[in-house]
């Protein structure tokens, strides 16, 4: 019985591809990335009959999504701490501890603090946080704080 050794080299590499083939693919990102760890600044509101506010001075009105769940929030002169939990594009804000401090005129703390229990999804596209108030109530725009 005779051996060819000239098929070898052609299995090897047959074999080679083969296995090469077999590495499972990356899974896709998330299509909603997680909050955790990213800190936002208001850049405008739009409500549902396409009224638009934008805040007098951006850096007044903050967010901060903790990893563990925590949430750091300016609200004009107040500041307030609550929680934060999110499945998919869904979004639950617990209740919100602000202090009480007096605000001037034109301020968007009374509008923020109203809809607040009503904001239920969000989306980042563009690098902005898109957070939307039920029953298509309106959309708050947020870029991040570097």
């Amino acid at each position: 019985m005779t051996t060819s050794r000239l098929g070898t080299p052609l299995f090897g590499t047959i074999l080679l591809l083969a296995a090469c083939g077999a590495v499972a693919p990356t899974p896709p990102p998330s299509a909603t990335p997680s909050l955790g760890g990213t800190s936002w600044q208001l850049v405008k509101f739009q409500s549902s009959d396409d009224k638009t506010v934008t805040p007098d001075d951006k850096s007044k009105y903050t967010l901060q999504f903790s990893a563990d769940g925590g949430l750091s929030a300016r609200i004009d002169c107040n500041r307030g701490r609550g929680t934060w939990k999110s499945s998919g594009a869904g979004l639950q804000l617990g209740p919100l501890a602000l202090t009480r401090a007096m605000f001037p005129p034109g301020s968007l703390h009374d509008q923020i603090v109203k809809h607040w229990d009503y904001i239920r999804s969000y989306l980042v596209k563009d690098g902005h946080l898109f957070l939307s108030l039920m029953a298509d109530g309106g959309i708050y725009e947020f870029e991040p704080i570097f």
